[in-house]
């Protein structure tokens, strides 16, 4: 992956020169490394794929690498996926989709105290704001939210071995901001911002529910790249 990213990175000049908004080189980058591009997380990146012409120079620069521009929500959250799949690929979409259902129980368990603890109607979706001091407050006023909170924090993916619930719920959104599931815009404030990787994770769940029964391995080999990192 790095190779590609550093292939790109010398070869782009051509492409991008006339690019609105954001260069297709950055874009391109930015995409190779794995990175969700919403309104929420870069928005002029966002805007930039919205526009055709970027979109299809973008689009244009990574078919020729085995790659191609994917999306979810609806088309306002944009990643990289492959064109083509071959033993390789599938191999590692393969790995790459046991990660993610690894992380499933967690994240979902979260979203569930997230949603529950402030009386939302709708599960979080990208650009809903977090309040972690009031979040923190309606769930130490609550046993059984502090009970969903302790068993959380210490799945693998937040690995607490703490047992008050500052420490606790401090490291779980530390560790969700560096999975990109959430943004701290401004680091003097504990106001966390949901992003569209959220919404791409509910992609991810509704295909699980489709195709329930069949293996891990054959859900990955089956899935388009809509679905799939």
């Amino acid at each position: 992956m790095s190779e590609s990213i550093t292939s790109t990175s010398n070869s782009l000049n051509s492409v991008s020169s006339d690019t609105p908004l954001v260069g297709t080189g950055v874009l391109i980058e930015q995409l190779l490394r794995g990175e969700f591009i919403c309104r929420t997380t870069n928005e002029d990146g966002w805007r930039a794929l919205k526009n055709c012409t970027t979109f299809d120079k973008v689009e244009q620069y990574l078919n020729q690498i085995n790659r191609t521009i994917s999306s979810a929500a609806e088309g306002d959250v944009f990643f990289c996926g492959y064109q083509q799949l071959g033993d390789q690929e599938k191999k590692v979409i393969s790995s790459q989709f046991k990660d993610i259902c690894s992380a499933l129980i967690p994240l979902v368990e979260w979203l569930v105290l997230v949603q529950e603890s402030s009386g939302q109607d709708a599960p979080l979706s990208e650009g809903a704001p977090i309040r972690l001091t009031e979040l923190q407050a309606r769930i130490e006023d609550t046993p059984a939210f502090m009970e969903q909170l302790a068993k959380l924090s210490q799945y693998r993916l937040f690995g607490s071995t703490s047992s008050n619930v500052d420490n606790q719920i401090k490291l779980v959104f530390k560790r969700l901001v560096e999975l990109g599931y959430l943004i701290k815009p401004n680091s003097e404030k504990q106001i966390y911002i949901a992003t569209g990787k959220l919404d791409y994770l509910y992609e991810v769940i509704r295909f699980i529910d489709e195709t329930e029964g069949l293996s891990l391995e054959a859900q990955a080999e089956t899935a388009t790249q809509r679905d799939l990192v």
